[in-house]
């Protein structure tokens, strides 16, 4: 199981590791991918959009220091993969609101986390560059695309003391940042090596 190479390869917590070993890789996958659904690659999925990489995944949701009961937002639903494995460290009585502009992938990712048997994810299609006010504030929020900079009303709808996770640059290449809002509604960061994702879509992103 991937439990044991994350074990012995890094140091993530025991909840980080119980999670991701117990969502199945495979259910968040098209059916022609599922023989390679457990190898350490990014996957294509619909739209010229991928699923990332175990190891990508794995080391984001590590950076968000999640705790039991978190309310997380999400930019990026793509095929459900990472929220659940979220959904899985709040726990119960913590929530995920995640956001796709595809809509194709919106019903992928909802079929895929209901076969799962996730019940703590809510998936809208809506433009998650400008976050989602009705939920805010947030613990901790998650972009799995790539941005120029952290959206501004991201940072707005992030609790203080709250972490934002999420590879900040240009189209072509990127960093993954670690955002932790402070007291005076400023932001101290990490930056934790160099990613490649595909470009953010919306009022913030890339593209319009």
């Amino acid at each position: 199981m991937l439990s044991k190479f994350w074990a012995e390869n890094f140091l993530f917590s025991i909840d980080e590791i119980e999670a991701f070993d117990s969502v199945k890789r495979e259910d968040f996958v098209l059916p022609q991918m599922k023989l390679s659904a457990y190898e350490d690659l990014p996957l294509p999925i619909l739209r010229g959009k991928t699923i990332s990489q175990p190891t990508t995944v794995m080391l984001m949701t590590h950076a968000l220091e999640l705790d039991l009961g978190d309310k997380v937002f999400e930019v990026g639903t793509g095929s459900g993969y990472s929220s659940a494995i979220i959904a899985k460290i709040v726990g119960p009585k913590g929530k995920v609101i995640s956001c796709e502009v595809v809509p194709e992938l919106v019903q992928f990712a909802r079929e895929n986390l209901k076969r799962a048997r996730i019940t703590n994810v809510e998936v809208h299609e809506a433009d998650g560059s400008r976050g989602n006010e009705k939920e805010a504030p947030y613990d901790r929020i998650i972009l799995t695309a790539a941005c120029k900079e952290f959206p501004k009303p991201l940072i707005d709808q992030l609790k203080v003391g709250g972490i934002i996770v999420g590879p900040v640059g240009d189209a072509n290449e990127q960093e993954m940042v670690k955002g932790t809002k402070r007291e005076d509604g400023k932001m101290d960061y990490e930056f934790l090596g160099q990613f490649l994702f595909s470009p953010m879509v919306g009022k913030f992103g890339f593209e319009d």
